[in-house]
């Protein structure tokens, strides 16, 4: 049963998450809330020792806190705020949260590069423009939907971490 939890939960949130700001630009609360619920009953169920409980709630707080100075000085909106924090509490404080920031970076950039030229220059099929998200997506005052670019670095980070060394 833990391992279909592992492999269920947090890839289905994630992905949940992701496809919600890219069709919404908002990430709703409760992908978060249960992405940490989620976390606790797994964590519960696997028999996750204390130290090891802190070591994931630790990567949770050097993701929030300066997340959450870049939602006060308004480079990041609260929802990504949220999302990214909840995936690195599943990730927790070891080399792969590295690994995940240094993707969400990445990610990032191709995704604002990629969207800023799509807006200047409207470089996209007319059938896309037709679809309610998409012009929403290419105005060009929206924001940037980094939960896309949060989902995909946890969904590709996911397998190396601790959840799946337990399954196998």
């Amino acid at each position: 049963m833990i391992s279909s939890a592992v492999l269920v939960i947090f890839p289905m949130l994630v992905a949940f998450g992701g496809v919600s700001d890219l069709l919404t630009m908002t990430i709703q609360n409760r992908v978060s809330v249960l992405l940490v619920a989620g976390f606790c009953m797994l964590a519960l169920a696997a028999g996750l020792p204390p130290i090891a409980w802190g070591e994931h709630l630790l990567g949770l707080l050097v993701v929030f806190v300066p997340c959450f100075l870049f939602f006060a000085a308004g480079w990041m909106g609260g929802g990504d705020v949220k999302f990214i924090s909840a995936i690195a509490l599943w990730i927790g404080f070891s080399p792969e949260l590295t690994v995940f920031i240094t993707f969400v970076a990445i990610y990032g950039m191709l995704l604002t590069l990629g969207l800023l030229f799509a807006r200047q220059n409207m470089g996209v099929p007319a059938i896309l423009m037709r679809a309610q998200f998409c012009e929403k997506l290419l105005h060009k005052d929206s924001g940037i939907p980094y939960g896309i670019a949060i989902a995909v670095a946890g969904l590709q980070v996911y397998p190396e971490t601790f959840w799946f060394k337990l399954v196998s």
